[in-house]
């Protein structure tokens, strides 16, 4: 539901998106997406995000960019210019043809000079005129940098940030916010620079130019209409933030509403919860439009007030001008066209002020939520002067490791082991027992609290993250993939990697001759989250990009667990000529998979409980042992099962 413009509501022409290079690591934290207070002013920290958003206008190392922007302030100089003139020209025509008829002039050479200032300001608003239509032409490329850096350097910001921040976020409210805080930007250099200022600076030339040509009583009730117009704008604007700010909160709960139901398909139809999940829609849109409603009330009273000063400052100046010339005659009847013309050029700006205030004012609210998105603090990060990690020869070792998701619930406790380099050494125990998070621990999705995790005896946390996950194969236990084709999802093992590479890589997963019975082969397209593929088709384009990416240490996060016992089978055989001579950590559920391992570690509440080979576990009759006879047991119920089926079926 997007915001809707009413009443006396004023939508300004932008062109293309604005934004700028800037360096957002120096903001400071503060919080994320929740409301704020209803009374804080959108315009406190004011001097912080002036200051970020202060880069967007000079493009530091573009030359002509820079020499677009210092012609787009010459020009609006010189409509200041010739806003002043276009009046001014007038009452000299009017008071040419004033006169008595045998002293009439015919001053072509005025209207000439009229008609250009007319053609340079634009038809009444000044927004159809040569010198606005050039400067919005030479702005349209730096709005365009503008938009390209913020919205490149706001997604880099959101890849860095760490797993735990990502499995918390709603993907539709961080798009929401990402679309309103850019379009935000986009706005506001166009708004206080081509608007704002040239309307206080044109205000105050009118002031001067009114005290000086006519009289101190001019100036007062231009000066006094403005002013009051903008005071009572600023307070009115800033007595409906609130309406605006939980307008916008609401737009954020019916998108992430949306787009978490639409992302739930599926589950949705399991459950037959159409019709619950389109009335919790409707409930959010609802409240929404709840909001949205005050909101635009409270405009509709915003544009009232606007409109009766300004009628009660037209109508002071007309009579009192209109007084001198009938009643005084002081000043001619070309005096009191200069004084409409130019009272009423001024409104039709001052009138837009409120728009652009206002507008400025909304575009604030809805930076908000993105500078509470780029504060959020980089969890996992490079230490001072960290190098590439070397890796030869991959051995990994993690030494009295203890790490928790939150203080109070530690997951893992004092661990230690050791894969020696083209080894394999396999995780199993029961569910929440810390197996995946050893995976994560090792791709540093997280950093330990305490104890340290060496890679060819170089501690992870000293060393960049790129290298290290570089040099670090996953194949996870849900494969997701873009949504684009196999061929594509095979190289995002190596973007650089060459067609022969890939196909190569997808011989080694053994699903090249699936490939090639799709009829566009490898140029088919897998859906969103690659939903098109059966499950072990999407299990070896994992294990065909891990593949062609050649790491030399290679983590399996139960690869296998949600493939039917067959297309376990054939998959592991890919995962095993994938494996061959490289380190390989396994965390598995069905034994079975794993008991050519190296070593079997067996975790339990966060503590390994057993460690040995399979040979040497089954024989302890300890935890190992009992989750073995478990699954042969299951194992063969299940068997007993598939032969009375079949025996059915023949009958």
């Amino acid at each position: 539901m997007y915001p809707k413009h009413t009443g006396g509501e004023r939508i300004a022409n932008t062109s293309t998106k604005q934004k700028s290079r800037v360096k957002f690591e120096n903001i400071a934290v503060d919080v994320n997406f929740k409301e704020r207070s209803d009374n804080q002013s959108t315009w406190k920290n004011f001097w912080k995000k002036a200051k970020i958003l202060s880069p967007f206008l000079w493009p530091k190392k573009d030359f002509s960019l820079q020499f677009r922007v210092i012609v787009c302030f010459l020009l609006l100089a010189a409509g200041r210019v010739v806003n002043l003139y276009v009046p001014i020209y007038q009452k000299l025509i009017v008071d040419s043809m004033a006169t008595p008829e045998k002293e009439m002039i015919f001053r072509w050479d005025w209207i000439l000079v009229y008609v250009a200032f007319k053609f340079l300001q634009g038809g009444g608003t000044g927004g159809m005129g040569l010198l606005n239509n050039v400067r919005s032409f030479l702005w349209i490329r730096v709005q365009q940098y503008t938009t390209r850096e913020v919205e490149v350097e706001l997604f880099r910001h959101l890849h860095s940030l760490s797993l735990r921040w990502h499995l918390g976020r709603k993907t539709g409210e961080v798009l929401r916010v990402m679309d309103r805080g850019t379009d935000s930007i986009n706005n506001l250099l166009s708004y206080i620079f081509f608007s704002i200022f040239p309307t206080i600076t044109d205000i105050i030339v009118a002031v001067v130019y009114f005290v000086a040509a006519f009289n101190i009583w001019f100036g007062v009730i231009v000066f006094t209409t403005m002013i009051l117009y903008i005071v009572l704008t600023i307070l009115v604007t800033e007595w409906r933030t609130k309406f605006q700010r939980r307008m916008n909160l609401a737009d954020n709960e019916t998108r992430a509403r949306s787009v978490d139901s639409l992302l739930n398909f599926e589950t949705v139809k399991y459950y037959g919860a159409e019709q619950y999940e389109v009335e919790a829609f409707r409930e959010a849109v609802l409240k929404y439009q709840e909001e949205e409603f005050k909101s635009n009330l409270t405009l509709n009273i915003l544009n009232s007030v606007q409109n009766i000063i300004i009628c009660g400052g037209l109508l002071a100046g007309s009579l009192l001008c209109v007084h001198l010339v009938v009643d005084e005659h002081t000043l001619k009847a070309g005096d009191y066209v200069l004084f409409a013309t130019y009272i009423v050029q001024l409104y039709v700006p001052l009138n837009w002020f409120g728009t652009y205030y206002r507008a400025i004012q909304k575009n604030f609210v809805d930076m908000e939520n993105m500078f509470d998105l780029l504060r959020e603090e980089q969890e996992v990060i490079d230490a001072p002067g960290a190098g590439a990690i070397s890796v030869k020869r991959g051995g990994v070792d993690f030494n009295n490791v203890s790490f928790g998701y939150l203080p109070e619930r530690i997951v893992l406790k004092n661990i230690t082991f050791s894969v020696a380099p083209g080894k394999t050494v396999a995780l199993v125990g029961p569910s929440g027992s810390g197996k995946s998070t050893i995976i994560r621990l090792l791709f540093r999705f997280y950093d330990v609290d305490t104890g340290a995790i060496l890679v060819d005896g170089q501690n992870i946390k000293t060393v960049t993250q790129e290298s290290l996950r570089r040099s670090i194969g996953v194949v996870p236990q849900d494969t997701v993939l873009f949504n684009n084709t196999i061929k594509y999802n095979i190289k995002y093992g190596r973007l650089t990697a060459t067609d022969p590479e890939v196909i190569e890589a997808a011989r080694g997963a053994d699903i090249h001759d699936r490939i090639l019975q799709f009829p566009d082969g490898y140029e088919t397209q897998v859906g969103e989250r690659g939903l098109r593929l059966s499950g072990g088709e999407k299990q070896r384009v994992a294990i065909a990009r891990t593949l062609l990416k050649a790491p030399q240490i290679i983590l399996l996060d139960e690869a296998t667990s949600a493939l039917d016992t067959q297309t376990e089978r054939n998959i592991q055989e890919s995962l095993e000529r994938m494996c061959a001579n490289r380190t390989t950590i396994i965390v598995a559920h069905r034994l079975s998979t794993i008991i050519h391992a190296d070593e079997i570690l067996v975790l339990r509440e966060g503590e390994i409980v057993e460690r040995g080979r399979h040979e040497n576990l089954i024989g302890q009759e300890g935890v190992y042992a009992g989750m073995w006879k478990q699954q042969l047991e299951a194992r063969d119920t299940s068997s007993a099962d598939n032969s009375l089926e079949q025996s059915t079926k023949s009958k």
